[in-house]
């Protein structure tokens, strides 16, 4: 068995197979912004399905929101997005191309797949100058400065400035915690590296109110329960790792933070944070609106602006990192067999459903019980194409846990050959059966 060694395999994987397409293809694409297909849409809502499950549904202590993109411009101020959130540009005076200064290598026009006539290995660089990496945009018909706005690059002030319309509306009591998910935008200077760096992305984020003086506490148990869920999936937990953030690392609003990395084949890299942000976030928009946000024990009469523990994890990155996890190449029989080995939760399709043959009554069975697990809520594919060893090479590839053939046998005594994608093991099962025996292995939940 091998490990996804380049990922132009995996981008080439996903085309294939219906995950991702480059956005506006036909135009020749629009820069790192990226479109979900049949099979990605599907993976993309499991892993947000999974997260809210975890987050929202399973606890008491949890409240969803759904806070809007566009949003009133203190917001920003207040937060310092719009005086810091911005990474140091340098320009090469030879090829024109713009780099991060924190991400020169010895040569930035060295990193060009290949160069122009004229051009140098060597960049002649300008001085470095701040670029706001917010989108600004005009609400509104006039177009000046009253009228700017900007599209979010987190979801998380959302969740603060609605921390008390929560906390009063569902009766919560600290500590307790607002979790949303949304689409953020980020002008990134050099994205990249497929999905992972992307200038359009979908978060999954969770605030955490906790009392001063509890918040070393809630970080050590979020931390835990962070990098327990990713395992929960199936990832591999030799490929993950947490990487605390050193005193020159931290951010302005952090005590202390964490990230949680997975060893892609481009290295390791961040793909959720963890971070204490104190009562930076409150206290700012407290000030800045001139409203109270202080959370009053009604118990005790204690009034105090409480602490935030944030968990903040990309939708992209999450599928990413399933995606080379799961991608292995095995030789069978001197051929070689390419698996999406996803975790049975993620799988965009659940079951393919094949009729060994078009006649003697296969393909009726065959449909009775696609349809079936359809209307169970089993995703299921219908597939009549090809030899029966290349419809389970497709499915293979796509990340389909179990592939269920109807035979001859299926005919006489109303049994089905379940074969399962990881081990290649095939059962009988009664075909009025299937069901029930893909919902326990689902864990009674599609």
């Amino acid at each position: 068995m091998s490990d996804l060694q380049s990922m132009d395999t995996l981008v080439s994987l996903a085309k294939r197979r219906g995950y991702v397409f480059q956005s506006s293809e036909i135009y020749g694409g629009t820069g790192s912004v990226w479109d979900y297909g049949p099979l990605g849409v599907e993976l993309r809502r499991n892993v947000m399905d999974a997260w809210w499950s975890a987050m929202v549904h399973q606890r008491d202590d949890v409240e969803g929101l759904d806070s809007g993109i566009l949003m009133h411009p203190r917001v920003w101020e207040a937060s310092g997005h719009v005086e810091g959130f911005t990474d140091p540009l340098v320009e090469c005076k030879h090829c024109k191309m713009r780099f991060r200064q924190d991400q020169l290598g010895a040569s930035a026009c060295g990193q060009k797949p290949s160069k122009a006539p004229g051009e140098t290995d060597s960049c002649d660089l300008g001085e470095p100058r701040l670029f706001n990496l917010m989108f600004e945009t005009f609400m509104g018909p006039v177009k000046d400065a009253a009228a700017t706005v900007y599209l979010r690059p987190e979801t998380a002030q959302g969740s603060y400035v609605n921390f008390l319309n929560v906390q009063t509306s569902a009766r919560q009591k600290i500590p307790f915690g607002v979790a949303q998910m949304g689409k953020a935008f980020r002008n990134e200077i050099t994205p990249g590296n497929f999905i992972f760096r992307t200038r359009e992305f979908e978060q999954m984020e969770m605030q955490y109110f906790v009392e001063p003086g509890t918040d070393d506490e809630w970080f050590e148990y979020w931390r835990a329960q962070r990098l327990e869920w990713h395992r929960s999936l199936g990832i591999r937990g030799e490929k993950l790792r947490l990487t605390p953030h050193g005193p020159n690392e931290l951010a302005h609003y952090a005590k202390t933070a964490e990230d949680i990395e997975y060893e892609f084949p481009f290295g390791w890299k961040e793909f959720e944070g963890i971070h204490n942000r104190t009562d930076f976030d409150l206290g700012r928009h407290q000030e800045y609106s001139g409203k109270k946000l202080e959370y009053v024990d009604s118990a005790s009469g204690k009034r105090f602006v409480p602490y935030v523990i944030e968990t903040a994890v990309g939708v992209g990155r999450t599928m990413l990192v399933a995606m080379v996890d799961a991608y292995r190449e095995e030789e069978v029989e001197g051929d070689t067999r390419v698996v999406l080995g996803l975790h049975p939760r993620l799988a965009p399709i659940k079951v393919a459903v094949f009729p060994l043959v078009k006649k003697d009554g296969m393909p009726e069975i065959a449909e009775a019980l696609h349809k079936e697990l359809r209307a169970a809520g089993i995703p299921s594919f219908y597939d009549t194409s090809g030899a029966i060893g290349r419809r389970y090479r497709r499915q293979d590839e796509a990340g389909t846990p179990w592939c269920v053939t109807v035979d001859g046998q299926s005919v006489e005594d109303g049994s089905v050959t379940v074969r399962d994608r990881d081990t290649m093991d095939q059962s009988r099962v009664a075909a009025s059966a299937v069901r029930a025996w893909v919902q326990e292995r689902l864990g009674g939940v599609a």
